[in-house]
């Protein structure tokens, strides 16, 4: 089996932009570029999306870490995994700070 790093490294990265665009809908201008594969979403985008109806969000707070070390991140990432995979259009989000409580994408 293979161990996670040797999977994470055969990945191939996609541009955030690209992505973002093909998958979300949301055009270069409302993007605020971290680098080419993180990116974070302008308050603005909110207004182009006013007229459309409201999505479901669900939000992975808390959770006891597996001895393996799967907790938040490996719950929220797997679940916008399956989502994707049963067709869903998905977007998944992370506190950059515990403290701050900003988000980024």
């Amino acid at each position: 089996m293979a161990s996670d790093i040797d999977i994470a490294q055969k990945a191939k990265l996609q541009r955030v932009a690209a992505l973002a665009a093909e998958k979300l809908g949301i055009a270069d201008e409302h993007l605020e570029p971290y680098g080419h594969y993180k990116a974070k979403i302008s308050l603005d985008y909110l207004e182009t999306l006013k007229d459309r109806p409201d999505g479901k969000l669900i939000l992975v707070t808390a959770i006891s870490p597996t001895p393996a070390g799967e907790g938040k991140t490996t719950t929220t990432v797997g679940l916008g995994d399956a989502l994707n995979r049963i067709g869903r259009k998905t977007m998944v989000c992370a506190c950059a700070s515990r403290r701050s409580g900003r988000c980024s994408a």
